[in-house]
């Protein structure tokens, strides 16, 4: 059973986003990539941009949850994710039991704005909830992807392999203006 636009108000209500409409995939631009790459192995001449090195934190570090959410804002701010009203999409998994096949599900780009109190962490949106994580810790981590509405960025935060969580930006244009003379 997919959820109603109220019930996905409701469930992206604790990380600090209101919920505004679903996009259709014709309205959403994402970034190029050359034939074949991913955001996550995509590389700097592709305009991949990452979390510093003292932001990539353990799943299990204490201090996990305000690495990952001061990293992904200034990332945000940066790379000029927001529009002037602090909106950008995010892709929503809006299956009712998150990760249940029998349930039909629709995964879609939704219009959200990011509010004065927000929380990818603290606010357990079961939604943004890593599936790898599950296999380090038992807390809550973060995975999700968020584009601008200009098409200009995309960022994905991210648990890798080795028990790390980041964010990682594409950007193509913010390469191009550092190449430039």
């Amino acid at each position: 059973m997919m959820l109603s636009d109220a019930e996905i108000a409701t469930l992206l209500a604790p990380a600090g986003l209101r919920f505004i409409r679903w996009m259709d995939h014709e309205e959403v631009r994402l970034p190029s990539l050359p034939p074949g790459y991913s955001p996550a192995s995509a590389r700097p001449e592709h305009g991949r941009f990452d979390s510093h090195p003292h932001e990539v934190i353990d799943v299990d570090a204490p201090d996990m949850p305000d690495k990952v959410n001061a990293s992904w804002f200034r990332m945000a701010t940066e790379y000029d994710l927001f529009n002037e009203d602090r909106e950008f999409l995010v892709w929503v998994d809006d299956v009712e039991n998150h990760g249940a096949a029998e349930i039909e599900n629709r995964e879609a780009w939704a219009l959200v704005q990011l509010l004065d109190e927000w929380n990818w962490v603290a606010g357990e949106v079961e939604q943004f909830r890593s599936w790898i994580a599950s296999t380090f810790p038992t807390r809550f981590v973060p995975e999700f992807t968020v584009a601008s509405l200009s098409g200009r960025t995309t960022m994905n935060t991210t648990v890798w392999g080795n028990g790390t969580v980041s964010t990682i930006a594409i950007c193509p244009s913010a390469r191009s203006a550092q190449t430039r003379p």
